[in-house]
Formats: C-alpha cells, sequence, structure tokens
C-alpha cells in the first residue's frame, strides 16, 4: 500500500481533504487539486505534514481539459496510478432556483464539472488504472435520486455522473467503479444551497471518512454506496 498513488480533485477542504488526510497518513502518494491557490497550498502543507510521502498540488480548474491532462501526467511521473476520486463539484446558483427559472448558462457549468469533467479525468486515466486494477470513486448525492425542491441542476448532474459509473462499471471489468453518497455533511457547499441557515448539525466531513476508507480498503465490488450505511457496517465489524 505504501507505493501507491492517489489522485483526488477538489481536496483543499470538506470531504477530499478528508480523505487525502486519511490516504496521506497510511501511505499513499498523493496528486491534489484545487481552484484556490492559497486554500490548495494550506492543504497540500498539511497533508505533507502527516505523509511520508509525496504531495503534489496543481492549481485549476478541473473542467480546464489542459489542468485535467496535468494532473494525470504527475500520477504517471510518479510511476502509476491506482485510486481516481472525483470529488471537485459545483452546487451552481445559490439561494438553489426552481427549474422554471434556471439560467442554462448556469446549467451548462453544473454539468461541465460535476459530469464532463469527472468523465474527461477517467478517460486520461483509464490506462493507468487498466494496468494497476485500480479504483474509481465518483462522489454523488441523495439529490441524485431523491426530488428535492431546488435541486434539480445538481441533482440531475449527479444523477448523470452514476449513470455514467454504472455503465463504465460494465465496459471496464478490470477497474473498480464505485459511486459514493457521502450525505449530509457540514461543509461550504452544503451551507451555500442552505444560505442563512444554522448546519452545524450536520457532521463533518472527518467523520464520514471511516465508512468510506472501508470500501476503499475492502473487496466490495463495482456500484452505488452509501457512507452511513458503510459506517454503520464498520462499527458492526468492530463491536
Amino acid at each position: 500500500m505504501s507505493s501507491r498513488t492517489a489522485l483526488i480533485t477538489g481536496a483543499s477542504r470538506g470531504l477530499g481533504f478528508a480523505f487525502a488526510t486519511h490516504l496521506a497518513r497510511t501511505g499513499w502518494q498523493l496528486i491534489i487539486d484545487a481552484r484556490s491557490a492559497s486554500d490548495l497550498h494550506v492543504a497540500a502543507q498539511a497533508l505533507q505534514d502527516v505523509a511520508d510521502r509525496t504531495v503534489i498540488a496543481i492549481e485549476g480548474d478541473v473542467a480546464d481539459p489542459q489542468h485535467a491532462a496535468a494532473l494525470v501526467t504527475a500520477a504517471e511521473d510518479l510511476g502509476d496510478l491506482d485510486l481516481l476520486v472525483n470529488n471537485a463539484s459545483t452546487l451552481g446558483p445559490s439561494p438553489l432556483p426552481s427549474l422554471a427559472d434556471y439560467s442554462i448558462a448556469a446549467l451548462g457549468r453544473v454539468y461541465d464539472v460535476n459530469v464532463v469533467a469527472p468523465l474527461r479525468l477517467i478517460q486520461l486515466a483509464l490506462p493507468a488504472l487498466r494496468r494497476t486494477r485500480g479504483t474509481i470513486v465518483n462522489v454523488t448525492s441523495d439529490a441524485a435520486t431523491e426530488a428535492y425542491e431546488g435541486w434539480g441542476g445538481y441533482g440531475s448532474a449527479k444523477a448523470a455522473l452514476e449513470q455514467l459509473s454504472n455503465v463504465l462499471a460494465q465496459e471496464e471489468p478490470d477497474v473498480r467503479v464505485l459511486w459514493v453518497d457521502p450525505g449530509d455533511m457540514n461543509t461550504r457547499m452544503h451551507q451555500a444551497a442552505f444560505p442563512g441557515e444554522d448546519i452545524s448539525d450536520r457532521p463533518l466531513p472527518e467523520e464520514r471518512i471511516p465508512g468510506l476508507a472501508s470500501l476503499l480498503d475492502g473487496d466490495a465490488p463495482s456500484g452505488r454506496y452509501t457512507v452511513n450505511d458503510l459506517v454503520v457496517d464498520a462499527t458492526r465489524e468492530t463491536a
């Protein structure tokens, strides 16, 4: 495990940073990205402080094809790629608009970041992931499967990502494809979905890591998973 390499998008904060921290502590080499140079620098330093392996931070927009290519090239320069985590996401307009009022330009950006960008990275990374029989983790949401008022843009984009994952799992039998719903969390993006509301009762992203780690380290096949269920399973196993 000490020689394995992971590429995690949107890893400067939230679930991406929490998962990157877990991997850094368990011997993985990391390539991380974020749009904010200052946030990315702080995250990379924190990760390097707990890691005994390489941490490479590359600033950029995950929807930029040149940036995506740079991320995969960095992984190949480290030797190979064992794990791709498509965590970077965008909520879209806040407050959340109804579909009747949704800007088509804004919807295009939501799909670019949440659907097109993950597929682009997958296409670039597949040769390496096939060699290592690696894993793809696409972070999704219950908004992909439930009809929540105001969530039509983000939810439909995540639904597209889920079906993309479902088909990819059939097409790539040598690569494990996991699409994972982490549940509600106390994050900046979740706060943007509920402007002015107190979301301090939501779990911190770090609380989702035990379930996510158990899924990654176990032998679960390609498929859709809910982290809340995985945390329950992990608790039962250690009881």
